[in-house]
């Protein structure tokens, strides 16, 4: 068999920017995704249906219609009562897609607008000043650092486990096996960012493995990873097993032995500087429910 020459630039090797990125579980299009409303990292949500805040903590304008006058009304870019803006991990935006529609259907005139991205990425989002409502990290120490930064209201809370798994393209092209062929050098790898959980856990899998990867592209969440993997720009990546389930098909899976395996803990919680702190305390009790349970486990995840 022929070895392949590697086919990544220099530029490839760097860490490519932290957007938060949206995908769904069947397409990957960020157009595609039902209901979910996209942010742009480092941008907060739109206020309500017809305007749009572009910065932080500023104000913005409502155009309210009446017949023959049009009225210009100031407000606070704070959201509405009717709103929670919920930042969460990339590996959660499936599963709380359905958590969205299902806790809207429950509690009528309620918005929630839902903001995916790597943790860190959002963790720092929060720090300097975005508003936002609830926060789920994929890890404790992203939500620790939110916690020592004074940023949350209420104790976090775990609602739910994951764990890593080898990802290939369809066919398995470079004849992956396990952790092991990270180090070969003829296949085009790729990981999450350090700093990012997949990216930390990953690393951790790879030196519990005794592996050391030669890595070809640090991406900024596990979802811009995985999208690379199912359109073939990477021989292999590590990824969560929800990651996995969650491509349907258009990715296979390759399981990590649990002694090398890390187990991935995702808290949950309200924020100090909530605009609607009261309807956040619903939304994460509503996750921790039974029925936030069964959500998240037809997508993989295990029970806290």
């Amino acid at each position: 068999m022929l070895m392949r020459r590697r086919a990544v630039s220099d530029a490839a090797r760097n860490i490519a920017p932290t957007n938060a990125t949206m995908r769904t579980a069947t397409s990957g299009h960020v157009d595609d995704m039902p209901r979910v409303k996209q942010l742009s990292a480092g941008r907060p949500a739109h206020c309500g249906n017809i305007v749009r805040c572009y910065l932080p903590l500023v104000k913005w304008v409502r155009v309210v219609w009446v017949p023959a006058v049009v009225m210009m009304v100031t407000v606070s870019c704070g959201g509405s009562p009717s709103e929670i803006r919920v930042s969460a991990a990339a590996s959660l935006t499936d599963a709380f897609a359905e958590v969205e529609t299902a806790f809207e259907a429950t509690h009528a005139g309620v918005d929630v607008v839902l903001n995916f991205g790597g943790s860190s990425a959002l963790r720092e989002q929060i720090i300097e000043g975005a508003p936002v409502d609830v926060f789920a990290s994929a890890n404790m120490s992203t939500m620790e650092s939110v916690v020592a930064a004074g940023e949350v209201a209420v104790d976090p809370r775990v609602f739910a486990r994951n764990l890593l798994e080898i990802a290939v393209p369809p066919g398995n092209p470079g004849n992956v096996t396990g952790l092991a062929d990270f180090s070969r050098q003829d296949l085009l790898i790729g990981l999450c960012a350090e700093g990012v959980p997949c990216g930390d856990f990953g690393r951790q899998a790879l030196e519990k493995a005794g592996v050391t990867p030669s890595i070809d592209s640090n991406e900024p969440d596990v979802r811009a990873l995985l999208t690379k993997i199912e359109l073939g720009e990477f021989d292999a990546g590590i990824v969560y097993v929800t990651d996995v389930t969650a491509a349907k098909g258009q990715v296979e899976g390759i399981e990590i032995p649990a002694s090398d395996n890390v187990v991935a803990t995702y808290p949950i919680a309200v924020l100090a500087s909530a605009p609607n702190p009261d309807a956040a305390g619903v939304f994460v009790e509503f996750v921790l429910s039974d029925t936030g349970k069964a959500i998240l486990s037809r997508y993989g995840f295990a029970a806290p």
